[in-house]
């Protein structure tokens, strides 16, 4: 992999990373599943749902607490229509998506 792509995915990784507060209030970088989902260049969302549960099932061998790392949430979404419903979504900490990656 050329170092120009090395700083695309870079670039687009930072745009779309968040920064929530833990439980002792220490900020905690996440990246929404949904929107990592594109950038790691999955086109179904249910692909992608396939690939995190292979990351969690290697972080509980691991003996890594996946409530750690992976926090499923829901959000809603604007249909075509006008209407909304609510879609599933994970928050992933840098160490989810690496696992991620690591298990594809």
């Amino acid at each position: 992999m050329d170092i120009q792509k090395i700083y695309q995915y870079k670039s687009a990784f930072d745009l779309i990373a968040k920064s929530i507060k833990d439980d002792e209030g220490n900020n905690i970088e996440v990246w929404y599943a949904r929107e990592l989902q594109q950038v790691l260049g999955y086109a179904r969302w249910e692909n992608f749902v396939v690939a995190i549960g292979r990351a969690m099932e290697s972080c509980k061998t691991l003996g890594v607490n996946v409530d750690d790392h992976f926090r499923e949430v829901t959000k809603m979404v604007q249909l075509g229509s006008g209407s909304q419903r609510e879609v599933q979504d994970f928050m992933l900490t840098r160490y989810a998506w690496y696992r991620q990656r690591w298990e594809e």
